[in-house]
């Protein structure tokens, strides 16, 4: 149910997405020296959000070298910020029932798939594979906009998950955070996400330009309303929950006007709860889905070329926020980018309804809404990111901690959440080697832990001493230990 009021509220005037001034920027812009790059990029490392004269300066870059030098700053602030960890989850998706009619999407009311809400015993199953099996500690859960998976359907699923617990091989699996991905909610709404243990809500405005977002969203379904959308992270902020993701579909209109709507997005949330700004910003891209014609029809598909400078931009403009790159990417697309800015990935996932469970039908399987373009185990995706010098995190510590919000920022913002963020990924990932990896995985990931643990000896050292006390506890077959 939209509630105008809740729209009204926000708006003074206008929203806060200015069409025209995004526009003036990019003209504005396109043609400065090399000095004034430069500065852009000094500030970046100040962990400072870029204003859109700035962000519109980098994306008018033309000269490959300056490009070189943009993904060189990038890969520092992710470095100063989060450290050399990534993040990993899986998606898990509940119902693919759906109101709406959005002209890119498999689940779209009018496509004929199969539909299908999971039941408590079906959730508890999924569960079962993901946290037992795979070893997933973090979810996030996807829903369409129906009657029938409303917010209590999703509260019930949270609960759900976060019952499962299942015996590994030295320990045990469970999920500690889960995310949710569902429909712009009103208020109250997101207080009963919020009680059930709602991690971070995530809805993507898709497109930041009107026409586009109605041409593609009919006016006759509650997606059509574009401010309801709009407005969402206002209302779940508001609602007391401290972190909220934000994302644009990658190929609804072009690229460099929707990075400035995510920096126009993250400024104004900024503007409004005390520096708050969102705590993930999702780069997906449009992919293929079953009977659904519009990936092949659209003019803004956005190049590989393209999607590593939006990735290198938004990670400079919005420098405190955590970076989603999802399985939509090819394995070799994901390489590049990790680098530059991702802090968290999927790994192991599927996107059909009720699939962990039963044996992977085929990417054509008449419950997803896209295809894939890496479908790795999570095992083969840890070894690799090893390989690559990136240690895999599945710490969920901050959150209990109370490191969210206002608090997260600032850690954030001066680099000190990176110094938890190592220790806690040591300790979580000695915990999935143990009781998830295979021996060769676990073989190149020992190998990281020895780097790393030399790494807080010398950086660290007021935390080394207990970082090897928990650590040896871990060893011994403890688990959830963290700072």
């Amino acid at each position: 149910m939209i509630k105008t009021e809740e729209i009204a509220r926000y708006m003074a005037t206008d929203d806060f997405i200015d069409e025209d001034a995004i526009e003036k920027a990019l003209n504005e812009n396109r043609h400065l020296d090399t000095k004034r790059i430069k500065d852009i990029l000094q500030k970046s490392q100040a962990i400072k959000t870029l204003n859109l004269d700035e962000t519109a300066a980098l994306l008018n870059v033309k000269d490959e070298g300056l490009w070189e030098e943009i993904f060189q700053t990038a890969a520092i602030v992710k470095k100063k910020v989060y450290d050399n960890r990534i993040v990993t989850f899986a998606p898990l998706y509940c119902s693919n029932l759906c109101v709406n009619n959005c002209a890119y999407c498999g689940f779209k009311s009018d496509n004929s798939i199969e539909r299908k809400k999971l039941t408590t015993d079906e959730i508890r199953e999924e569960v079962k594979i993901l946290a037992g099996k795979i070893g997933h500690k973090r979810l996030v859960t996807v829903y369409g906009e129906h009657p029938d998976s409303d917010v209590h359907y999703i509260a019930d699923t949270l609960k759900t998950i976060y019952s499962v617990k299942v015996k590994t091989k030295n320990g045990y699996g469970q999920i500690r955070r889960v995310n949710v991905n569902c429909a712009p909610l009103p208020i109250a709404d997101l207080k009963i996400l919020k009680q059930a243990g709602l991690g971070t809500y995530q809805v993507f405005q898709e497109t930041y330009h009107r026409k586009t977002y109605q041409k593609l969203h009919p006016s006759s379904t509650i997606k059509g309303n574009y401010h309801w959308r709009l407005y969402c992270m206002h209302r779940a902020l508001d609602a007391g929950i401290d972190d909220v993701g934000i994302g644009i579909l990658f190929g609804l209109y072009d690229w460099k006007f929707e990075v400035m709507g995510l920096v126009s997005h993250a400024r104004y949330l900024e503007k409004c709860f005390n520096g708050v700004g969102p705590h993930t910003v999702s780069i997906p891209r449009i992919e293929p889905a079953m009977n659904v014609s519009y990936v092949s029809e659209t003019s803004y598909k956005v190049s590989d070329e393209n999607f590593k400078r939006l990735a290198a931009v938004i990670r400079l403009a919005i420098p405190y926020a955590g970076m989603i790159l999802t399985a939509r990417e090819s394995p070799k697309i994901r390489r590049e980018i990790i680098p530059i800015g991702c802090t968290q990935t999927d790994a192991s996932s599927r996107i059909g309804i009720g699939v962990y469970s039963k044996k992977y039908l085929s990417q054509e399987e008449n419950r997803q809404q896209f295809l894939l373009g890496d479908t790795r185990s999570l095992d083969e995706v840890i070894a690799e990111l090893a390989r690559m010098g990136y240690i895999t995190s599945f710490c969920t510590a901050g959150y209990r901690c109370g490191r969210t919000g206002d608090r997260i920022m600032e850690l954030l913002r001066s680099g000190k959440e990176g110094q938890f963020c190592k220790l806690n990924a040591i300790l979580t990932f000695r915990e999935w080697l143990d009781d998830f990896a295979t021996p060769q995985t676990k073989t190149v990931g020992e190998a990281l832990i020895i780097k790393e643990i030399e790494e807080v000896k010398n950086r660290l050292p007021s935390f080394y001493l207990k970082l090897v006390e928990y650590y040896k506890k871990i060893e011994n077959g403890e688990r959830d230990i963290y700072f």
